[in-house]
């Protein structure tokens, strides 16, 4: 198949419940078989400009000025030559076995069967994929998910490849493999790149060019000797360590039917006045130990005990957090989840803030101000009116993050709370969450990005991976 161009002449775009514009006044031209990155703040409209190259932006979902094109005509009637990988890996997968999830996009286009499964079994294996067609896709971390997603993605050789945060939830190694895959995969430029990250420095050797759309509206470009601005650290308190507030004994969980533990038994303390982060390769349980320890999925070996410092004021003291009640858990451990839109639970961004100070007993004044503040900080006040589910990638985890701290609980537990930050925004957050660590609270922090270990840890459990149980 042919390389795709792009041409985007005042385009801009304003989502059917807002006021404001998410992106406007983009004057560009990208050529077929070009690669380029697609950058700029949380917010600025990255994720709607690649919508709307995909095709998946109609009538319905906003108003449109402007002109855009795909290969001269508009993106609705270039579906089939495009390929788009979103930031939520979940929002794509379609199968139950990987294996087929990848084969679903090419039996939609018509290929012959006898093409078929050589074209799954090559793009599984770009991607470094080495799991196999049969493995559930419910039982695949978040990583996993992202490589298959990319997998089916290239499988049909598009013209035109849009990639949204490809990286964002992949280790270190992971992440090389699919730039690498990605790389290989436009090589002979046959597919044309578009693709949003915020790990800019790692694309940058890889890409034409760096295209930057501006908060304010329209863009800039940039020239291959650029480099963003380095990232803003928090200072850090020496803390003494307080008691121990939560522990993990021996904990380990294993999905039903599976033969390979998500997570190997694991021991693990949270200590009051100290930051811990949880680090290891994709597929080694990070997410499932931080749900483990947040109370929200019980271990299916071993134990998560939490300590009398941390159950003062409970019915049933004795129980583990996963049998305690929403409005016991909500003061004492607040969790972030790795898929933020998880979460909420309202439909105004504001009522998200309060939801959790009302429920512990907050009133409706000091439910609001809490709200104010925290709207303020995390630069989402002019989204207060916003439907959660409608913000970008990056503004959903900073909401996320907020609510988890609207409590103010003991125990903290943040699964990639940095995720989509643009450098101001990752500064901001890393700074709130410097702040909470006042010596009589525990964070625990799992996450890809090294620079949050560097900011934040005292203490650092990596988890190695999991082998087949006999």
């Amino acid at each position: 198949m042919d390389p795709a161009g792009v041409r985007l002449a005042g385009w801009g775009f304003r989502h059917a419940t807002r006021r404001a514009w998410a992106v406007r006044d983009v004057d560009l031209e990208i050529g077929a078989g070009e690669r380029v990155l697609l950058t700029g703040s949380s917010g600025s409209g990255k994720s709607t400009l690649l919508r709307a190259l995909g095709g998946l932006l109609t009538p319905e979902s906003g108003d449109a000025t402007g002109e855009l094109s795909v290969d001269g005509a508009p993106p609705g009637r270039r579906r089939d030559r495009v390929g788009m990988v979103f930031q939520e890996p979940d929002s794509q997968l379609v199968m139950t076995r990987s294996g087929d999830d990848v084969a679903f996009g090419l039996e939609n286009a018509g290929t012959p069967p006898e093409r078929i499964w050589p074209a799954v079994d090559a793009a599984l294996d770009a991607v470094g994929f080495d799991l196999g067609r049969d493995r559930p896709t419910a039982a695949l971390s978040g990583g996993q998910k992202q490589r298959l997603v990319l997998a089916g993605a290239l499988a049909p050789r598009p013209g035109l490849l849009l990639l949204d945060e490809p990286t964002a939830q992949l280790d270190p190694e992971g992440a090389d493999l699919v730039r690498t895959a990605v790389v290989r995969a436009v090589a002979d430029r046959s597919t044309t790149l578009v693709v949003v990250d915020h790990d800019v420095e790692s694309w940058l050797p890889l890409v034409d060019r760096v295209v930057e759309l501006l908060p304010s509206g329209g863009l800039v470009e940039h020239g291959p000797g650029w480099a963003p601005a380095p990232l803003r650290f928090p200072a850090r308190r020496p803390l003494p360590v307080g008691p121990l507030l939560l522990a993990a004994e021996e904990a380990g969980y294993t999905h039903r039917g599976s033969p390979t533990p998500a997570l190997l038994p694991t021991d693990v303390g949270l200590h009051a006045g100290r930051t811990l982060a949880v680090t290891g390769p994709n597929g080694t349980g990070k997410s499932t130990l931080a749900l483990l320890l947040a109370g929200l999925r019980a271990p299916t070996t071993g134990r998560v005990v939490a300590t009398p410092a941390l159950c003062a004021g409970l019915r049933r003291p004795a129980h583990p957090p996963s049998r305690w009640r929403a409005a016991e858990l909500v003061t004492r451990i607040g969790t972030v989840f790795q898929q933020p839109e998880h979460q909420f639970l309202t439909a105004r961004v504001r009522d998200e803030l309060s939801l959790g100070p009302l429920r512990s007993g907050a009133g409706d004044t000091a439910a609001a101000r809490l709200a104010d503040e925290l709207l303020e900080r995390l630069g989402l006040g002019d989204l207060a009116e916003a439907h959660p589910f409608t913000l970008s990638g990056g503004q959903q985890r900073r909401l996320s993050v907020a609510t988890a701290l609207a409590t103010r609980p003991r125990v903290l537990v943040l699964d990639e709370p940095t995720f989509g930050q643009d450098r101001d925004t990752w500064a901001e957050l890393v700074a709130i969450l410097a702040e909470q660590q006042d010596g009589e609270r525990s964070l625990c922090v799992v996450t890809h990005d090294a620079a949050v270990v560097t900011a934040l840890a005292d203490e650092v459990l990596h988890l190695g991976l999991p082998v087949a149980v006999p």
